[in-house]
């Protein structure tokens, strides 16, 4: 049995930090583990320009530890009214690492979201041009269409002409959730890969409902049946380049997640790692779990890979059923359960 592993310090390629003090709180649990991540830009008002991206990233390094290396990379929040010249400058001046497509009212601050894809395909094929990634969440909005079924729906309706019509374009079909995902992404060219969530790999949509409803385990995507959670861990697993980790961490407080209407999001982010870890070991794919951490997103983004390090290392550790912070409480993914594994110190 394995007590111990040591793999390339990881990278998050899909989070949401929030802002202000939300975003102080929540941004330590993210620094401690991983090198980069991706930070989603769906703030109110959301980050559209070049401008709103530095200053943000500013607030962010603003809050990292003393004494921790973490490097957060921007994403532009596509509007039906983009400025593709504003984009491609922030790209080339290294503020923006990827420009993310939010169909309008998908989820949570997307109300300024793509109203409709083609709208933007002039600004997609200056991305493709400037060589500059998209990242998707890849649900239809239309109220006649099963929540169940929006992202199976999105493929047929939209990514497949993008990823058609944009051929040479690099495209992340971001915390994917069905089998139908999966093999698209699989189907498809090198240009084409997906992030694969924790939840999504624990929890089927069962998690939400059996037992009363359960607000903290709702997201958007919503977790599917368990075929689908099946298919992606067979995924995530695989070794394939095309799949890597995306927590899509997501801090809302208790009191918003359990009210009338319940926000969507799970803050997976104090024990991602662990999270990830405990799948692999459940299917015997410890030696896979370096590519799928740390390996694949550097390739698929071009960027280096991490020259740190980290050791996990077997160990009980309890999850806390809520946390403090931001004077308030958010419940993290697994609360009150126990994990087996914790990253040395």
């Amino acid at each position: 049995m394995t007590d111990s592993l040591t793999i390339r310090r990881p990278d998050d390629w899909h989070l949401h930090f929030r802002d202000g003090d939300v975003m102080r709180a929540v941004v330590p649990y993210t620094a401690r583990q991983f090198a980069r991540a991706i930070v989603m830009p769906n703030l109110t008002p959301p980050i559209t320009t070049t401008a709103m991206a530095a200053a943000y990233r500013e607030r962010i390094l603003a809050a990292v530890p003393q004494g921790v290396t973490f490097t957060p990379l921007m994403t532009c929040y596509l509007t039906d009214t983009t400025d593709a010249d504003d984009l491609a400058r922030g790209a080339a001046e290294g503020v923006f690492t990827a420009a993310k497509l939010y169909p309008a009212n998908a989820t949570t601050n997307s109300a300024a979201g793509v109203t409709d894809v083609r709208r933007i395909y002039p600004v997609l094929e200056r991305m493709e041009a400037e060589d500059i990634v998209l990242c998707i969440h890849g649900e239809v909005t239309d109220h006649d269409v099963d929540v169940f079924d929006r992202e199976a729906e999105f493929i047929e309706r939209h990514l497949k002409d993008i990823v058609a019509n944009f051929p040479r374009l690099r495209v992340v079909f971001e915390h994917i959730t069905t089998a139908d995902a999966v093999a698209f992404v699989t189907g498809c060219g090198p240009n084409v890969a997906a992030t694969i969530t924790p939840q999504h790999l624990h929890i089927n949509r069962n998690a939400m409902l059996v037992g009363g409803i359960q607000p903290h385990n709702y997201c958007l995507p919503v977790a599917k049946r368990e075929a689908h959670r099946v298919a992606l861990r067979a995924a995530a697993i695989s070794g394939s380049p095309k799949f890597f980790l995306g927590t899509d961490s997501a801090p809302h407080f208790r009191h918003d997640k359990e009210s009338a209407c319940g926000c969507a999001g799970i803050f997976g982010a104090p024990h991602a790692i662990e999270s990830y870890l405990k799948v692999f070991e459940e299917e015997n794919a410890l030696g896979r779990f370096e590519g799928f951490a740390s390996l694949h997103g550097p390739a698929f983004y071009r960027l280096p890979v991490n020259e740190e390090t980290i050791t996990l290392e077997r160990a009980a550790i309890e999850v806390p059923e809520e946390l403090a912070l931001a004077g308030a409480q958010i419940v993290p993914f697994h609360a009150g359960q126990t994990l087996g594994w914790r990253i040395a110190a």
